[in-house]
């Protein structure tokens, strides 16, 4: 499978199972609209080949542009054949607990319009999880991990600073723990900023390996879709406490995070705003949210996101060349080793590897679901967690996904977000669309950046 598209005056050419990426020329460009799959290289080009595409090219450029192909064929970089289905077939994951979202607060300081937790309550009762029950969920995680030795702990909500003596007595309970048992723990956190100072600052520094900063971009932006719970801004009080956090830790081990809607679809001018501030590590991600909804992005949006996916990697390869560089995090692709092939066919984990723990401890596939008791696995009190609902997530990959069979993306995306395939289809392997197109303008974007960027 072959996926080409030009960008930025190059004409980008994707072998989608060895992985290779080919900047080609006008003619070979043209020329692989003729071949078709699988593709079996002639002593010379087809004689129909050459009379079709004499009319815009050289003799000489078809037969040479033909026999780069069948190089690269013969090479293994265009035309592979998918080596990953029959693995996909008889994959025995075995599967060990290696994160755990834990929801230290079922309450939140914002009322956020688009936000999918209810205010922070997730449908349910306001609450905090106590240190007793984040200190079992650090035991569970432990007894489930088998032989793993790193193990990722996020501290979510709602709004975990909230609830910061426990985080913190948590924090300190899962590094003696893992001592004890040879786990090493890493810890993230993500907050909107609003209860952040300087103690709190100093033990993030110390003991959390990432820290997600909440704010949406420019000032109207963020104060139109996050405001307080009685109605004011937030851009004002906690900008300076992001920037302050995002130099202390010296621009890295961040992401200042935000979200786009319809309300600005023109969001590349969110990211550029970020990185006019001085932050060097950004994610603004689309809205997810039924079109019933004034914010929600739809089908028709999409000309317009694309474009601006376009006019922020366009920025972006500028601001590199100076010397003023930026992380967008969508952007951010390795084509050198990237993730191995079984990440890239099962994505991130969700009910199998990667569990949410919602404040009263119980159990679920990841943060998204919370609340859905369809999908409660269980307790981290008792121990026990669902393995039948663990296997049902654990059996999907980008092969039990039709949907995505047949795209470019697949090995990029590994199948998307099971949570919204779910809230949107009903199946976490019927993908949702929307999210789909924008992540396929995405990695096109990432690859003529990174294209670019070896190009000179």
């Amino acid at each position: 499978m072959i996926h080409k598209y030009k960008l930025f005056d190059m004409n980008i050419v994707l072998d989608i199972y060895s992985g290779a990426v080919h900047v080609v020329d006008d003619c070979m460009y043209d020329m692989l609209d003729y071949l078709l799959e699988p593709f079996t290289a002639e002593r010379e080009c087809p004689s129909f080949i050459v009379d079709e595409m004499s009319k815009k090219y050289s003799v000489d450029d078809i037969k040479e542009s033909y026999n780069e192909i069948c190089e690269l064929v013969k090479n293994g970089q265009l035309f592979t054949d998918d080596c990953y289905e029959e693995f996909a077939k008889n994959w025995n994951k075995k599967s060990v607990v290696k994160a755990l979202c834990l929801h230290i607060a079922h309450d939140c300081n914002l009322r956020c319009k688009y936000c999918f937790a209810g205010t922070g309550e997730y449908h349910g009762k306001r609450g905090m999880m106590s240190a007793e029950t984040g200190k079992q969920a650090i035991d569970f995680v432990i007894a489930n991990s088998g032989n793993r030795k790193n193990i990722e702990i996020d501290f979510f909500g709602g709004e975990p600073l909230m609830n910061f003596d426990v985080v913190k007595e948590i924090t300190k309970y899962a590094e003696e723990q893992g001592e004890k048992h040879g786990k090493v723990f890493r810890f993230t956190i993500t907050t909107n900023g609003i209860l952040l100072d300087e103690d709190k600052k100093k033990f993030i520094n110390e003991h959390m390996s990432n820290i997600v900063l909440s704010l949406d971009g420019r000032k109207e932006v963020n104060d139109f879709m996050r405001p307080k719970v009685n109605g004011s801004g937030t851009y004002d009080d906690i900008l300076p406490k992001f920037l302050d956090i995002a130099e202390s830790r010296n621009q890295t081990n961040y992401y200042v995070r935000g979200t786009f809607t319809a309300y600005n679809k023109d969001f590349a001018n969110d990211v550029l705003h970020f990185a006019d501030l001085g932050f060097k590590q950004t994610s603004v991600e689309p809205v997810v949210a039924p079109e019933t909804e004034d914010y929600a992005l739809t089908a028709d949006d999409i000309p317009e996101v694309f474009e601006q996916y376009e006019k922020l990697a366009e920025e972006y390869i500028k601001r590199w060349k100076s010397g003023n560089w930026f992380n967008f995090f969508h952007f951010m692709i390795d084509l050198d080793q990237g993730p191995c092939a079984i990440k890239r066919l099962s994505g991130c984990g969700a009910g199998h590897e990667y569990l949410a723990v919602a404040a009263n401890g119980d159990l679920y596939p990841c943060h998204q679901f919370v609340g859905n008791k369809d999908f409660l696995m269980g307790s981290v009190k008792d121990g026990n967690f669902d393995k039948k609902i663990s296997k049902y997530f654990e059996d999907s990959n980008i092969y039990t996904k039709d949907k995505c069979r047949n795209c470019f993306a697949k090995f990029y995306c590994s199948g998307g977000c099971s949570a919204n395939a779910y809230n949107f289809n009903g199946d976490i392997n019927k993908p949702y669309e929307l999210a789909c197109e924008f992540e396929k303008k995405r990695v096109e974007c990432a690859i003529a950046i990174e294209a670019a960027k070896k190009l000179g």
